[in-house]
């Protein structure tokens, strides 16, 4: 398989303006836990939005193999996550990051159309103990992206190859600021059958690639962390100034952290299209996909594939169904 393109900055800024960044996550003040509602409509009813990342981790027990309750592991991964720039800057000193000339001319010789539209900026902060599972990101289509349609769906879409003609190209660069023990970021550019290659989360350092398409996750937080503190969805990561992270919920305070505890990361996506007129059909909504018509299409190629043979099963079957048959996780490492 050939390797997937993949763009390394080291440095990504002068020193001056990484540090900056690093004034503006402490300026934000407070990061919620990142966390999604179930899927609610027929289709995967109950399912988490993610179900095929957060069910490969605890059946994998993640990158290397570590076996954990179902609720321990979805509270590793369970991160600290907040906008930065959504369309246009959220955030006070955000632009220079946004508009990163660097993002962009990658972005460009990575799937080779010229139209890049930055649109996307959030920070990621993770405390010791937690990690990112192994995933590939949600991608978007004409017509179909997660404001109304399960997470799941669109990764199963971009994983079973049928629906590139309506696939939205997305390049994402994920930076890192300050450093910390462990939190390597850890992705597959060979391929799921490929051993992982890994980049340190160094200081003012970044990387650009195609993360709807290869998968990625962070190794854990300090490698070998004492237990989680307890966690639950409304737990907020709090800098209280001098160096210092509140982590609690309410008046409780659940633990304290320093900086070089903390693993800080930002990420930043954009869209990139062949031309203006390509862009055009996006904003207009011109040959958008219809529900109906992703349907039809992944259950005629289950048929294809043989997987069906006569009734298509209810929602949530059909869902796992689906999952099951098209997304194909790397398999756990042994760990160093």
């Amino acid at each position: 398989m050939q390797t997937a393109a993949f763009t390394v900055f080291d440095p990504l800024f002068p020193e001056r303006e990484a540090e900056s960044l690093v004034r503006l996550c402490e300026g934000f003040g407070s990061y919620g836990m990142y966390g999604r509602a179930p899927v609610e409509e027929e289709l995967g009813r109950g399912l988490f939005q993610r179900h095929d990342a957060a069910m490969n981790f605890i059946q994998s027990g993640g990158r290397f193999g570590r076996k954990e309750s179902p609720k321990t592991a979805a509270f590793r991964t369970n991160y600290f996550r907040e906008t930065y720039a959504y369309s246009q800057p959220l955030v006070p000193g955000i632009e220079k990051f946004l508009h990163h000339d660097g993002f962009i001319d990658a972005a460009r010789s990575l799937y080779g159309r010229p139209r890049i539209v930055p649109s996307i900026v959030y920070a990621n902060l993770l405390i010791p103990g937690q990690e990112l599972a192994v995933h590939t990101d949600v991608p978007e289509f004409r017509g179909c992206n997660r404001t109304q349609d399960p997470e799941w769906l669109m990764v199963v879409m971009h994983h079973s190859d049928l629906f590139e003609p309506w696939r939205m190209p997305i390049a994402t660069a994920v930076s890192w600021f300050r450093g910390c023990r462990g939190g390597a970021f850890a992705f597959y550019p060979e391929g799921p059958d490929a051993p992982a290659r890994t980049l340190p989360a160094k200081h003012n350092t970044a990387v650009l690639l195609d993360t709807d398409s290869v998968f990625h996750g962070v190794d854990r937080v300090a490698g070998t962390a004492p237990e989680l503190p307890p966690l639950d969805l409304g737990t907020r990561l709090s800098y209280e100034g001098g160096g210092t992270w509140r982590l609690g919920n309410g008046e409780k305070v659940v633990a304290r952290y320093v900086w070089d505890d903390i693993r800080f990361s930002i990420s930043w996506k954009a869209y990139c299209f062949a031309d203006e007129a390509e862009l055009r059909r996006v904003r207009e909504h011109s040959e958008d996909l219809t529900r109906d018509r992703i349907l039809d299409l992944l259950i005629a190629d289950l048929r294809k594939r043989g997987r069906l043979r006569r009734e298509v099963p209810s929602g949530r079957a059909l869902a796992l169904l689906l999952i099951d048959e098209y997304i194909r996780f790397p398999k756990p490492a042994l760990e160093a």
